[in-house]
């Protein structure tokens, strides 16, 4: 496991170091390739192209992967032309400039193979696809794991590495290498067992904390990634309000500052255990300080598997609302002032904790809001007379965009699905009297699938963004 992660980060390395020279990057693909043969570095390049390219079909990836481990194959061999790496990546470069090209497709391929030589290879090399935010992957049964392993066990490796990375690919590289090894290692284990199902229990129970790793880690960096620290600090802060509203800014507020500061250290590390070590301490703080504010969190510490108790605690719903007095705005001395930043993530914390289903993308639009306020305001010539007027421009539409957000997701948070698009059906009705049964059908489905999809605190953030 070393050895191959050694080689991710040269994968990743190696694009940044190209500039260092050809015969610096031809050496270190050589020695890695030599020293983890040829099918560990096949797999690897599986997972970190797939991962790099995630729109990328199945097929796409084959050619390219095909391509970099025949180079390896070809240049790396004791006695080889000097030049051979060289020649052979330059000829990779070209066939990405194709029309059509067999590799994976990208706007930005036409701009890189507008240059020439090492400014081609090195644009060509920063491509990569946006992140999927809804994963594809979806594991098949037992019996049809084994009938496409039986069928063709590499074909069958290479589909699952390419399917797996690509949904999963924001979680850290050790994770997603690790879950991927036990999964494929479970297959062929259990697949030729005299008792498939049996083995397939016992192995699911034991890889239970690594799959739950891999999907929190990727659901937290892919946030990580959009937010960046700050907006995520402010996300952490208002989820943990939301499910704990009667804890003061003060036991809240370093628990969302640990959280960035976890993420920013593991979401890119290449450190077996950086994300696992950093979350399971991270999980020890937050029940500390908040198990005797919340029943159901304390419930979630009590798990044996620390892991675990996080899944458990970010999955737990949202608390229902005290009753509270409208929250006091900042003034524009505190917002323009050294501790800015905390004045505004205070004022999130309050109205997360008085807002409790509102979930974390139209807090988010709110707390984008603010910051750009803070930006214009604070170096305007009157601070105090332009946060006036923004303020009377929010408080003209804040209230019926949090009312709105608040009343659809605490409907989504509380009720059953099928009630809940009964609810929506009877809301909508009034509003598009002319339309068909089956255009208002269409429209609740679009509603319901809004509400199951950026309701939830694990919500994607850009892809809900986008339907705001």
């Amino acid at each position: 496991m070393r050895a191959a992660l050694a080689l991710l980060l040269l994968l990743f390395a190696a694009t940044r170091a190209e500039h260092r020279g050809k015969a610096y990057v031809r050496d270190k693909v050589c020695q890695e390739f030599k020293t983890l043969g040829k099918d560990n570095f096949r797999t690897l390049t599986v997972i970190a192209n797939s991962r790099k390219f995630s729109n990328a079909t199945f097929e796409e990836i084959s050619h390219l992967v095909g391509e970099i481990v025949s180079l390896a194959e070809t240049c790396c061999v004791e006695g080889a032309d000097p030049s051979c790496y060289d020649a052979g990546s330059s000829a990779l470069s070209a066939k990405s400039c194709d029309s059509p090209s067999p590799f994976p497709a990208h706007p930005g391929t036409a701009g890189c193979c507008a240059q020439e030589g090492l400014e081609r290879k090195l644009c060509l090399a920063a491509l990569r696809h946006p992140p999927l935010e809804l994963p594809r992957y979806v594991q098949p049964s037992n019996e049809e794991l084994c009938q496409a392993f039986k069928k063709d066990p590499k074909d069958f490796a290479d589909r699952f590495l390419h399917e797996y990375a690509s949904s999963y690919g924001q979680a850290p590289l050790p994770v997603l290498l690790a879950s991927s090894k036990t999964f494929l290692s479970m297959v062929s284990t259990c697949c030729i067992s005299p008792a498939p199902n049996a083995c397939f229990l016992k192995e699911k129970l034991e890889r239970k904390t690594l799959s739950l790793l891999t999907l929190m880690s990727n659901r937290v960096c892919s946030r990580f990634a959009a937010y960046g620290k700050d907006k995520v600090t402010a996300s952490y802060l208002t989820m943990l309000t939301q499910k704990t509203p009667g804890a003061s800014f003060e036991e809240l507020f370093p628990l969302a500052e640990d959280a960035a500061e976890v993420f920013s250290q593991c979401c890119d590390s290449v450190s077996e255990d950086c994300m696992q070590k950093k979350l399971s301490e991270h999980t020890a703080k937050v029940c500390g300080a908040l198990s005797a504010r919340d029943e159901r969190l304390a419930d979630c510490c009590l798990g044996q598997n620390v892991l675990q108790n996080y899944f458990c605690i970010f999955a737990l719903p949202p608390s229902p609302a005290p009753k509270l007095p409208e929250p006091e705005k900042p003034t524009s001395e505190q917002l323009c002032g050294e501790d800015g930043a905390r004045h505004a993530k205070r004022y999130m914390f309050e109205l997360g904790r008085r807002h409790t289903s509102i979930p974390d993308v139209f807090l988010g639009k709110v707390y984008e809001a603010s910051q750009k306020a803070i930006g214009e305001c604070c170096s305007a010539k009157d601070a105090s007379a332009c946060f006036n007027s923004k303020r009377q421009q929010m408080g003209e539409e804040l209230p019926a965009f949090l009312e709105n957000a608040d009343r659809f997701c605490g409907q989504y948070n509380q009720l059953n699905f099928i009630d809940f698009k009964k609810r929506l059906r009877e809301s909508l009705l009034p509003t598009v009297p002319n339309a068909s049964p089956e255009q208002l059908e269409r429209l609740v489905e679009q509603r319901a699938d809004f509400a199951s999809t950026c309701c939830p605190a694990t919500s994607p953030p850009l892809y809900c963004a986008s339907k705001v």
